[in-house]
């Protein structure tokens, strides 16, 4: 049995700790919201953010940063990502010298292009962090229902420790040492996300949501392989899986967001009706700075920022998205 620190009670969170305690860990988690602490003590439930998931008697909840932090085996970084950077900095005085931290957030700070890993470790240097990622809904693995990440860490030893802590009969893990390509994907699927939402809010079809997560996908294997991510990581489960997931599923934050856009409504306004962070909106900027730092080409993530920033419509974006000049796709077999 392990000690496990949950920092961040939101949907994500809450599952994990679930999982984790399910797992026969003993699991504190933290949030710095004094009322949603109180709901998850006397409810045993996260009614707005994970209702129906029954969390163990075992299980405490707590508004104490050090308490949650103090003497564990592992510490869960599962804020948003706009708040990884100064949840860190809290924790800095309670961690001890090498802390295992697994981030399990998606996004790029958008005023530094750091992946939320890099951050943790610049806030706090003397730990050991590891990411844990993959098509994953929070609703799906509360329910129990069978799901796969992958766990990236540096050195083998511990990815395969994170690896230990989170499987189970229905959450298999596998390991990898590419947290970047890891992390690129994980952040860069949530702004195609919300363009496959725009696209099914607008009213199009299967056809035009396949052919988003594929060039999605081109975009941002162009993107991480330049960046120094592996190929096999865009071919797998924290690339074309967590996509493909995020893309199509009615517990998709981005995808729901993008839809109210498709149909009208402003970012704020679609954010509003979400009520829950919208990761891609928050990584569309950074995206575009990373693709223009390394010149890559990624005219899905360009007409992304033109619809949230700029105010075009999303049916002028997929106009301009498909009659761009003609290309192959694979161009290079020519020879």
């Amino acid at each position: 049995m392990a000690s496990v620190g949950v920092i961040g009670a939101g949907s994500w969170g809450t599952a994990l700790a679930w999982l984790l305690s399910n797992n026969g860990h003993e699991v504190s988690v933290w949030s710095v919201v004094e009322s949603e602490i109180e709901m998850l003590n006397k409810e045993r439930e996260h009614k707005d953010k994970l209702p129906g998931v029954k969390l163990q008697d075992s299980m405490t909840f707590t508004t104490d940063l050090e308490d949650c932090c103090n003497d564990k085996d592992l510490l869960v970084l599962a804020v948003p990502s706009i708040y990884t950077r100064s949840t860190a900095q809290k924790m800095k005085p309670f961690v001890k010298e090498g802390q295992l931290i697994t981030s399990v957030a998606k996004g790029i700070e958008e005023n530094t292009l750091m992946r939320l890993s890099e951050i943790i470790k610049e806030e706090i240097p003397g730990s050991i962090v590891t990411v844990l990622c993959g098509p994953s809904h929070a609703e799906e693995v509360g329910r129990g229902l069978p799901t796969i990440c992958a766990a990236g860490a540096e050195k083998k030893e511990d990815a395969e420790f994170i690896q230990n802590i989170f499987s189970s009969n229905v959450f298999r893990v596998y390991t990898t040492p590419d947290m970047l390509g890891m992390e690129i994907g994980a952040a860069l699927k949530n702004v195609v996300a919300l363009a496959a939402g725009m696209a099914d809010g607008m009213g199009f079809g299967d056809n035009t949501k396949a052919a988003l997560i594929t060039r999605g996908m081109a975009e941002i294997s162009r993107l991480g392989i330049a960046m120094g991510g592996r190929p096999e990581t865009f071919s797998g489960i924290t690339g074309i899986g967590d996509l493909i997931v995020t893309c199509a599923s009615r517990h998709s934050r981005n995808r729901m967001a993008g839809f109210l856009m498709g149909q009208g409504k402003s970012a704020d306004e679609a954010m509003t009706e979400v009520k829950m962070v919208v990761e891609g909106v928050y990584s569309a900027k950074a995206a575009k700075a990373l693709s223009e730092k390394y010149n890559i080409d990624m005219p899905i993530v360009n007409e992304i920022n033109s619809i949230l920033f700029e105010g075009k419509s999303p049916r002028a974006s997929l106009e301009d998205l498909m009659l761009r000049e003609r290309k192959s796709e694979t161009a290079d077999m020519w020879g």
